[in-house]
């Protein structure tokens, strides 16, 4: 027994995490991009309360915020995040072949899992700990445990399984958008019914239950100014009073919402990020045609999907239904505007165009994870009662103004700390964890 094992023990202990030498400078790039266009989205929620995707609720719907609220939804709803996750998909393959390519054997899974159930774990602290309920660690960490056994398909078919996860949305959000429009119209009818009776009678249980009803979705998307105050009260509290106010979002985050929409993004995306890894799409490989044409057609096909589904919000006043109905295209529009994003930027750096930029935002992609949580803890300190109290204080377009402060910061910072060390703080916990061995965090110590 003690031979047949002993090889894997000498190969584990040849695997090591991926140093300087040999990192793919696009790929970080990305990483980067993709890192710091999560905050343009995040920070609304962080912010504000229940504006995510409706400025109509809080935070202003007009001028200024109005036109923050539209370039969102145009260029980065979804797509930060669709370039987080592919991203994640390609650090898979890179972490798995470079494995591979050094005899791991059965330690390549080990490594891996590891690796995976750690970030599942510092997702639950994220969540709880700083208490961002939008954390994707844990969505991540649990995705993770699923592609891997996608890793050794052919670029093609990881395209078109990742295509068909994400395809696998459409029916629940047509399932959504035919219960929120039949409540709509049964209310309606019942409202008729109501208005045709006389003032002694009362309206019959059936056709009361359907006005309930839309009132009950109504309260849930378009919540009363007491419920509104209330969150706010509750994030501008002590630490223990932050929990109370948040803890049932970030059990609905890391429950209902992971299992009937995020595994699928999530996963959809991943397996995309893999097959692009394997191409050199997202490595710089491809030419500058290839990738001019890629970010021509994302472009061209999705901002116009995305223009449709914000003029049509927009139009009817951020009305529920019709919000609902948008959502029937959401992946037609964020899956090609995310590729067009991975194109556009593929040419600046194959160009060389912004060297000084994509430099820094490589740094930043490199320590990641730190500068995630990162984002969560600075946050908090500004919007909540731990530090500020801001949380709504701001007006919508006020928001980007503490992203350009936090991207000023990160953008300056992470080149400096990565000129010095191997890893972020976070990423140095995380693969020491993985590797169960303490690595060596100063490049100085590197033998």
């Amino acid at each position: 027994m003690a031979e047949s094992n002993e090889p894997i023990i000498e190969v584990s202990a040849d695997l090591a995490p991926v140093r300087g030498g040999e990192r793919k400078d696009a790929l970080d790039t990305l990483r980067g991009i993709a890192l710091l266009g999560i905050l343009l989205m995040n920070i609304v929620a962080m912010g504000l309360p229940f504006a995510y995707s409706d400025p109509s609720v809080y935070g202003g719907s007009e001028g200024a915020d109005l036109i923050a609220w539209i370039t969102a939804n145009l260029f980065f709803e979804g797509t930060m995040r669709g370039l987080f996750s592919l991203m994640f998909g390609a650090g898979v393959i890179l972490i798995i072949s470079r494995a591979e390519a050094k005899g791991g054997g059965m330690g390549v899974a080990d490594l891996y899992f590891r690796r995976t159930l750690w970030l599942f774990l510092f997702g639950v602290v994220h969540a709880w700990l700083v208490l961002w309920g939008g954390d994707i660690l844990y969505h991540y960490g649990i995705s993770g445990l699923f592609i891997f056994a996608f890793r050794k398909l052919a670029p093609r078919t990881l395209i078109i399984l990742g295509v068909l996860v994400l395809a696998s949305l459409a029916p629940k959000f047509a399932y959504d958008y035919h219960t929120t429009l039949t409540a709509w119209e049964e209310a309606q009818a019942a409202e008729q019914v109501l208005a045709g009776l006389a003032e002694s009678e009362e309206l019959d249980e059936e056709n009361q239950g359907k006005i309930d009803a839309w009132q009950g979705i109504q309260s849930d998307a378009k919540p009363s100014a007491e419920k509104i105050e209330k969150a706010i009260e509750g994030n501008r509290g002590n630490y223990f009073e932050i929990i109370a106010a948040r803890s049932g979002w970030i059990v609905f985050m890391q429950s209902t919402f992971y299992y009937q929409y995020g595994f699928f993004d999530v996963i959809g995306m991943m397996l995309i990020g893999m097959a692009f890894l394997k191409l050199g799409i997202i490595t710089g490989e491809k030419s500058r045609r290839f990738y001019a044409v890629m970010m021509l057609a994302g472009y061209g096909i999705g901002l116009p999907v995305n223009a449709l589904e914000t003029w049509q919000i927009v139009n009817s006043n951020f009305d529920i239904v019709t919000m609902a109905k948008a959502s029937l295209t959401y992946d037609l529009g964020r899956l090609p505007v995310t590729l067009g994003h991975v194109g556009f930027w593929m040419l600046v750096c194959k160009s060389g165009w912004l060297r000084f930029l994509t430099s820094r935002l490589a740094a930043v992609g490199r320590m990641a994870l730190t500068n995630y949580v990162m984002h969560s803890v600075i946050t908090a300190f500004v919007f909540t009662g731990i530090g500020f109290g801001l949380y709504g204080a701001l007006q919508r377009h006020e928001l980007y103004y503490v992203v350009g402060g936090i991207w000023l910061f990160q953008l300056m910072v992470s080149p400096i700390w990565m000129r010095h060390f191997r890893f972020g703080p976070l990423e140095w916990v995380w693969r020491s964890l993985t590797y169960q061995k303490k690595q060596p965090m100063r490049r100085e110590a590197i033998a």
